[in-house]
């Protein structure tokens, strides 16, 4: 494989909601055809109006380029489908479903058998084990892990997970592409959580257990993190960002994986119940409506 620092003409992404559209986005502003596959036509309606959106965003604001560039001209490199089959003549498909392992390794089976066999297949996994899941490919030296974050267009970081099946050159080559997307890569083994997640829901963790307990409110936490340490938002802001039920989902595994450690608090658990899922549901440790 490739190890120069040029981008796959055509690019696949396999889900289009808040993360898949980021994706698709930042491939489609880097120059590729990008295709996005969804599960039916509602959900690729959807996903449409998030990648259009934030395409027209970047082209306000002047990221996009020059005065040329126009919203159309960029969304015209963009197709949406529901079938897996239209993946045939991607070089790259990033897988971005929800994280559910069942749901990870049947989605990116499903994808791999479409495949040329020199193509790459990626997974946005957060957390869940690269190696277990490469394990479930026919192609696993083919795999590796892109873990993009939450908002991906503001977000100037990627990691880079290795399995353990994946082929050294191809860490190299996905290195190449994050720069060429115009961001960072930071190269992580396999671990629960790799580096990110882990350290994120720790702090997450421990500030939730802070609220809970009364030392303080969620506004104070946080500002506590942002003056005092430089984040550049609180954890419990960013854990509203990300969903509350994806961080709960996250901890579980952890849990699962690295010890009661990372158990959830119960006013997450609560929360999420409650159906108290952050930003998305306008709701969680801030009203966000």
């Amino acid at each position: 494989m490739s190890t120069v620092k040029t981008l796959p003409a055509r690019v696949g992404v396999l889900g289009g909601g808040r993360m898949g559209a980021g994706i698709a986005h930042a491939f489609l502003m880097a120059g590729c055809e990008v295709l996005v596959v969804e599960r039916d036509l509602d959900a690729v309606g959807s996903a449409h109006i998030r990648v259009e959106l934030a395409v027209a965003k970047s082209v306000e604001t002047g990221v996009a380029g020059g005065p040329d560039v126009t919203t159309a001209g960029i969304v015209k490199r963009l197709k949406l489908s529901t079938n897996y089959a239209d993946f045939a003549d991607r070089e790259l498909v990033v897988e971005a479903v929800p994280e559910t392992w069942d749901l990870k390794v049947s989605s990116l089976q499903g994808v791999e058998k479409h495949l040329a066999a020199d193509a790459v297949l990626a997974s946005n996994t957060s957390s869940l084990s690269m190696s277990g899941l490469a394990a479930e490919l026919a192609r696993p030296q083919n795999f590796i892990g892109l873990h993009f974050f939450n908002p991906v267009p503001a977000s100037t970081l990627i990691e880079v997970v290795m399995a353990k099946q994946t082929a050294p050159d191809l860490v190299t080559t996905a290195k190449g592409w994050v720069e060429a997307l115009g961001k960072t890569a930071v190269v992580v083994n396999d671990a629960p959580g790799f580096a990110s997640s882990r350290l994120g829901v720790a702090i997450a963790l421990e500030a939730m257990r802070m609220v809970e307990e009364g030392v303080a409110s969620a506004e104070d936490i946080d500002a506590a993190m942002v003056l005092g340490y430089k984040h550049p938002t609180g954890p419990l802001r960013t854990t509203d960002i990300v969903g509350l039920d994806v961080r709960l989902g996250i901890a579980e595994y952890l849990q699962s994986t690295l010890g009661e450690r990372f158990a959830p608090p119960q006013i997450l658990r609560d929360k999420v119940a409650r159906g108290e899922l952050g930003r998305k549901s306008g709701k969680g440790f801030f009203d966000w409506a």
